[in-house]
């Protein structure tokens, strides 16, 4: 509860200092720090406007202006508190690293710490070839790690590691031909994570398919859903995730978002946790 009011104190207070400036909007820091909504990747990189890079040689960007995002989820069937900050940044307008660090407190069980280093790849920027059809598409890669001392202290658990790898490849387009302005995104992502890697990680690989779409509103509102398919390992099975989000762009610099999720019952089986149950969400985004 404690962790609860502060983030709505940090948002109210964000609100009271805004200006009346519009813009900002995805791709936003997700959890896991990358350029994207809150569980997926965009193909869109975190990418800071040309005209405020941090370093250009001659009229080339090479270091754009870093995106941060702070993230409080809240799962009370299952009993966590589960928080994320991130930042990300371009280079030469092409290659987006990223950094997110993981704090999920689950009762009665050790508290994780989970680190996400990301590099995102824009092969086709949109439109490319003076076509106004093509998606943008972007490949990338997140190294993570878990608590060592978390995985130990809980039974059925010692046969995943503490490090994984993800990779995915991912098509993202915003549909302007249409009465409001769309974005559509998919893509394919290959893991080795339980619970996102917050629970460790299997020697061996799953593909999953992922999804999203937004609808930019008037008023600078921004109101979307995402899907990500659950990995199955043999005994650890992931569940499907999705969320429903709301955003507020409130100038060029900051975005709030209210979302709910659901990740599916939070069931037992054996030494498995398949789904974390259903919460809110709240997020605050600053782009430099």
């Amino acid at each position: 509860m404690k962790k609860l009011i502060l983030s709505i104190a940090f948002i109210v207070l964000a609100v009271l200092f805004v200006s009346d400036k519009v813009f900002a909007g995805p791709p936003f820091n997700n959890l896991e720090g990358v350029g994207g909504v809150a569980f997926n990747p965009l193909a869109y990189l975190a990418d800071s406007d040309g005209e405020k890079s941090h370093l250009k040689i001659g009229k080339t960007e090479v270091i754009g202006l870093p995106r941060f995002g702070g993230w409080y989820v809240s799962l009370p069937d299952a009993k966590i508190d589960w928080t994320s900050v991130g930042v990300a940044d371009t280079i030469f307008k092409r290659l987006e690293v990223s950094y997110g660090y993981q704090v999920v407190a689950w009762e009665d069980h050790p508290t994780f710490r989970k680190n996400n280093l990301g590099a995102k790849f824009l092969v086709l920027p949109e439109n490319s070839f003076d076509t106004k059809f093509l998606p943008a598409l972007s490949i990338g890669t997140i190294y993570k790690t878990t608590s060592h001392t978390a995985l130990r202290k809980i039974a059925g658990f010692s046969d995943l590691r503490s490090s994984g790898q993800d990779w995915y490849a991912v098509a993202t387009k915003t549909i302007t031909q249409l009465p409001r302005p769309v974005i559509v995104s998919g893509g394919v992502l290959s893991s080795q994570g339980f619970v996102t890697g917050v629970l460790g990680f299997h020697d061996k690989r799953k593909t999953t398919g992922f999804a999203n779409v937004d609808v930019v509103l008037p008023k600078n509102i921004v109101i979307g859903y995402e899907f990500k398919q659950g990995e199955q390992f043999a005994v650890h099975k992931n569940a499907n995730y999705w969320e429903a989000h709301l955003a507020w762009l409130a100038n060029n610099d900051l975005t709030l978002i209210a979302a709910y999720t659901d990740t599916s019952s939070y069931t037992k089986s054996g030494n498995t946790r398949q789904g974390l149950g259903s919460g809110f969400v709240l997020s605050a985004q600053y782009a430099f």
